[in-house]
């Protein structure tokens, strides 16, 4: 066992080897030598402050990646999708890494200060990546860039609250130890929580390099922040204790793994009761039995990964999910990825919540009281949660506008004439098209193959012919106005943006040209076109003063998620007569809807984070804390490699059919997973810190001694994710 292992016991609760009675006669003699008070190290304030600026930088850019994937670097949202969750996949599998060569070649110090500088070398490579006037390869750029991040930030989550926990002397600093929790626990929260909130609005906000956005900011400033969090670690190393590597458990465990199997294969006539007895000669009886142990909570955590596939897609499914919605709220537009932020703020209040309220209640109604049952419970609720999420979806889906598809094609005519015109088709409809001025004709339900013509006559203001074309796949538009005799054809598109903002077309009959602007609620020009522009552009939702040249203005309020045509001629005295059609409807549900997901999705992060935690430390071997905690990342990993494989099979085009998906995946899983839970033993260690009732004690107050003691054991208890998911 090494020293960081035995540091994990919790002097409160070790078992005497000496004489019980020898112990008595001391105490009654009073003849204990009280333990010296110890300062409280100043070094651990380096420590917390060096955290609050890595998970800043960390929460700040990952809040904003799956939008930068699908505007930016253009991405589908599948792709965009898939990219974000194997990037994640790889934060929570390079902890791995970090351990070992922590544990076994550079120690905690040196692995989290050389480990950092990647990290910040990444940063600030995918905001060189976002960067237009730089012109870099932005795809392979970008990728190197968070390539570079998932290296640094996995291979120091195992070290930093470990190398705090390193900085105390127990047990005369046991207090002092679970202050230090509480203080990272919150560096963590707020690191999380503020930079979620303000890296939405660098990127929306702020124009930089004459784009709409400013990607380069919103991934520069969290690059900066990583490099403040190196100097300020680096400045406090005269205050540290610094312990050199020991070794590191994961390969001991695994090397006896392999060896048991080696010998197995070896020594095919030797039959012994366990597979792993065949390691005893090499690596003796006691870490044999330790890893069977360890093996048998392995076992349970199988099932445990799908939870993860769907926490996850806060930050992907759910984001692309709050873009199809409505932001506004009471004059206040609620960015997507800033609906990320309801989850930390639902943990601060959910903790205290559970611990004095809802788990008391639990117990006395003697529902949900062992860890094993909790963990089940936060399944079902993750499952509920997505339930929830597809149900809203289908809401969703069906304000979306109708696109083209295979033998289909749709034709929108517009009216920009001061009079109404008359036309009459040949095979198109079997009565004339009526449309009065500044109005619109569509028809979306056109049988096509390849592409298909209509001859038309138009009647009104004089008298025009022409033909219609109609393309397979396609939405095509025509316009008729004084400039333009017969109508002439635009491509038209009718999809929503998938950033959300709003689509404007003017389809105007102008005597002279005219130099139109668009003058926001702030009174800040957006933008400066001519009149001749029949183009469809973006704008940020706002109300828009739309300024044609110095006579005539037209007011209007461009919402999230429509597309618009501003339809109307110019008149003799230079005014205009308008009319502003909505070719697809604005998102209508608003975004607060989400927040029923995100709490049921918070309670099951609580019940299932915080108790499989505690369960993984508390059934682990004292040798194998660490090995426990390190496969606690891993299934972090492998949910989202899960992600991975759904969304590379696209089972599905809607996204409600795919949450629904998950759904099922999830309660098929913890059925499972009941099963497995049935046929547990706890292990039960009378006099250890180990000791766990198999009656289901509360899991958070148990959680307490777990964030004391495992933190001081590389691996053991890493405080990340806001403190839960480690």
């Amino acid at each position: 066992m090494t020293r960081d292992d035995n540091a994990n016991e919790n002097p409160t609760h070790r078992k005497n080897d000496g004489d019980n009675s020898s112990v008595s006669s001391l105490e009654s003699n009073h003849s204990v030598t009280p333990l010296k008070k110890i300062p409280y190290p100043k070094s651990v304030f380096f420590i917390v402050s060096n955290e609050f600026c890595e998970r800043f930088s960390f929460y700040g850019m990952r809040t904003i990646l799956s939008l930068y994937l699908a505007d930016i670097l253009l991405y589908s949202e599948n792709d965009a999708t898939v990219i974000y969750h194997v990037f994640t996949m790889m934060v929570y599998f390079f902890p791995i890494f970090g351990a070992i060569i922590s544990d076994s070649l550079l120690g905690k110090f040196r692995t989290i200060l050389y480990v950092s500088c990647i990290y910040a070398v990444g940063n600030i490579v995918l905001a060189l990546a976002a960067t237009p006037p730089l012109d870099f390869p932005m795809r392979p750029i970008s990728l190197l860039g968070l390539l570079l991040i998932a290296i640094g930030t996995g291979g120091i989550k195992p070290c930093v609250s470990a190398f705090g926990g390193d900085q105390f002397v127990l047990p005369q600093q046991e207090v002092q130890l679970a202050s230090f929790f509480s203080l990272f626990y919150f560096s963590v929260n707020s690191g999380s929580l503020i930079s979620t909130f303000i890296t939405p609005i660098l990127r929306e906000d702020v124009k930089c390099f004459g784009q709409d956005s400013c990607y380069s900011l919103a991934f520069g400033i969290p690059g900066i922040l990583m490099v403040i969090s190196i100097i300020i670690f680096g400045i406090g190393k005269p205050l540290y204790k610094i312990k050199k590597p020991e070794g590191n458990m994961l390969v001991n465990v695994s090397k006896c793994i392999g060896n048991a199997i080696s010998t197995k294969i070896k020594s095919k006539n030797v039959k012994k009761d366990n597979w792993l007895d065949y390691a005893e000669e090499a690596h003796g009886s006691k870490l044999v039995e330790d890893v069977k142990c360890l093996m048998k909570v392995l076992l349970l955590f199988i099932p445990l990964p799908v939870f993860w596939a769907l926490f996850d897609q806060q930050g992907s499914g759910w984001t692309f999910m709050a873009r199809r919605m409505n932001g506004d709220v009471g004059g206040f537009t609620i960015l997507p990825d800033q609906m990320q932020v309801v989850n930390p703020l639902l943990i601060l209040i959910f903790i205290p919540l559970f611990q004095y309220i809802i788990y008391p209640i639990l117990n006395k109604c003697k529902v949900l009281r062992t860890p094993l049952q909790r963990l089940v419970a936060g399944g079902c609720l993750a499952a509920v949660s997505f339930i929830v999420s597809a149900v809203i979806c289908l809401s969703l889906e069906s304000t979306y506008p109708i696109l083209p598809h295979a033998t289909n094609g749709q034709l929108r005519i517009y009216n920009a004439l001061p009079c109404k015109i008359t036309i009459a088709t040949k095979g198109l409809t079997e009565k004339d098209i009526i449309i009065p001025p500044g109005d619109n004709y569509t028809n979306i339900d056109i049988d096509v193959i390849q592409r298909r013509s209509f001859d038309y006559v138009a009647n009104g203001c004089g008298s025009t012919s022409g033909k219609f074309m109609v393309y397979e796949k396609k939405s095509t538009a025509y316009l008729f106005n004084e400039t333009n005799i017969p109508a002439f054809e635009l491509a038209d598109d009718v999809d929503k943006t998938t950033n959300g903002n709003p689509k404007l077309r003017l389809l105007l009959g102008t005597i002279t040209p005219v130099e139109i602007k668009f003058v926001n609620s702030d009174g800040v020009e957006e933008m400066r076109i001519n009149s001749s522009n029949s183009d469809l552009f973006e704008l940020k939702p706002d109300d828009y003063t739309i300024k044609f040249g110095e006579k005539y203005t037209y007011t209007t309020h461009l919402r999230l998620g429509a597309v618009y045509a501003l339809v109307g001629r110019q008149k003799e005295n230079q005014e205009f007569e308008l009319s502003l059609r909505i070719v697809t409807s604005p998102n209508s549900i608003n975004i607060l809807f989400l927040i029923p997901q995100y709490i049921i999705m918070t309670m099951g992060e609580v019940m299932f984070s915080i108790t499989g935690l505690e369960f993984a430390y508390s059934q682990s071997p004292t040798s194998m804390k660490s090995v426990l905690q390190a496969c606690w990342l891993l299934t972090t990993a492998f949910g989202n490699l899960l992600v991975v494989i759904i969304e590379s099979a696209e089972p599905f085009h809607e996204q409600s059919k795919t949450f629904f998906l998950y759904a099922g995946i999830m309660l098929a899983d913890m059925i499972v997973f009941s099963l497995m839970a049935m046929r547990y033993e706890y292990v039960k260690k009378e006099g250890s810190d180990e000791s766990h009732s198999t009656k289901g004690n509360d899991s958070l107050n148990d959680r307490k001694d777990s964030e004391k003691f495992t933190g001081i054991s590389n691996v053991a208890f890493t405080t990340d994710e806001k403190g839960l998911k480690m």
